[in-house]
């Protein structure tokens, strides 16, 4: 696979993200495995996953658990949702109703979930992969600020390439389906122990000032584009320094470059912009943004 490709761009940045100990929102219409992509992530960390189809008649308890009565000893007893799983893919988030998308942001801000007034801890490696298609709007109901805020970012799933697309219909051919994986041989990298010893290392390094004030006047020039009706907020400046400490670690290197900062923006800011619509209706874009801010903010040296 190129490393300039749409596909390994994707592949880096979920990574990112897990590294970092950030949740991912994953956009693309259908058949572009998002979901496959998930799959292969949990088993190449061995963590348990569990998927959820959202829908319009999906319930909270349906995702965090509820409390069920035991006639045996007249006591309640509560009984874990599939939240309660290292790896949790949400697909189509969007098709449920807001009272249901809700039940995942105490989830994914604290680790942990309460039902009738107690709290549940979750996994110590827990990460939401959301889906949601960006073309069909019908019967659907767009995530509110608060909960895009949550996810750390919002990665764009595209259609590969043409020799990749072939390699996908010759794999096809040979009797293999791509959704079987234990078929293709995958090896664990690592479990729970490694991925909480990477996500500390990460968290624990430092960076110079010259790159966390090139990350502040990044999130700060997001306020002041003319073209945005509310910017990035520190705490998504919390969110490109960590990711870009994870992109660096992830190539390699003990320090944080300019260029793993602009790597991370896109898919870190995207989704806390919100455009004016004169804007919109002129046809520009969150991206559109960025690349004009990052084109315009100096890189320090």
């Amino acid at each position: 696979m190129n490393a300039s490709s749409p596909d390994a761009r994707l592949v880096e940045q979920v990574l990112v993200a897990l590294f970092a100990g950030g949740h991912v929102l994953i956009e693309g219409v259908p058949g572009t495995a998002k979901t496959l992509l998930v799959r292969v992530v949990a088993r190449l960390f061995a963590c348990e996953f569990k998927r959820v189809q959202f829908t319009p008649d999906l319930m909270p308890a349906d995702i965090v658990g509820t409390n069920v009565f035991n006639p045996r000893d007249q006591s309640f007893q509560f009984r874990p949702g599939p939240i309660f799983s290292q790896f949790v893919l949400g697909d189509e988030i969007n098709r449920a109703p807001p009272k249901t998308q809700a039940a995942l942001l105490e989830a994914m801000q604290e680790r942990q979930v309460t039902v009738d007034g107690v709290s549940h801890r979750l996994p110590a490696v827990f990460t939401v992969f959301a889906t949601q298609n960006p073309i069909e709007q019908e019967g659907t109901y767009p995530l509110p600020e608060a909960q895009l805020d949550r996810f750390m970012m919002k990665v764009r799933a595209d259609y590969p390439s043409e020799a990749e697309e072939v390699e996908v219909l010759r794999v096809h051919q040979s009797g293999i389906r791509v959704e079987d994986l234990d078929r293709f041989g995958l090896a664990t990298v690592g479990g729970e122990p490694e991925l909480l010893a990477a996500q500390a290392e990460i968290r624990g390094r430092t960076i110079r000032d010259e790159v966390l004030g090139y990350i502040a006047r990044v999130v700060r020039a997001t306020r002041e584009n003319l073209k945005a009706e509310v910017g990035a907020s520190p705490r998504a400046g919390l969110m490109v320094l960590t990711a870009a400490k994870a992109r660096a670690a992830l190539h390699g290197r003990p320090h944080v470059l300019p260029d793993d900062v602009k790597a991370v923006a896109r898919p870190v800011l995207r989704h806390r912009l919100v455009l004016k619509p004169g804007a919109e209706v002129d046809g520009f874009t969150a991206d559109d943004v960025l690349d004009e801010i990052l084109s315009r903010v100096e890189i320090p040296r």
